[in-house]
């Protein structure tokens, strides 16, 4: 599992927050996590004031999509 915030989103206390907050929403979804394979998660400035519900709703839908794309 990596996460990727750039310089871009702001200084280091926003990126850290940012990541906290991607943490967070794929922590609620461990369970739907393949031990096989490798999570890259990247976040912007938005997800400083997006809804937490969103952001975990794009979260379960990267990991769907994901599962998908292995199945193939």
């Amino acid at each position: 599992m990596a996460y990727v915030v750039t310089r871009a989103a702001g200084n280091a206390v926003d990126r850290n927050r940012i990541r906290r907050r991607l943490r967070a929403a794929i922590a609620r979804h461990e369970r739907e996590l393949d031990s096989d394979m490798v999570y890259l998660f990247g976040g912007d400035r938005r997800l400083l004031h997006a809804p937490f519900a969103s952001i975990e709703r794009a979260v379960s839908d990267a990991l769907r999509a994901a599962r998908e794309m292995n199945e193939t």
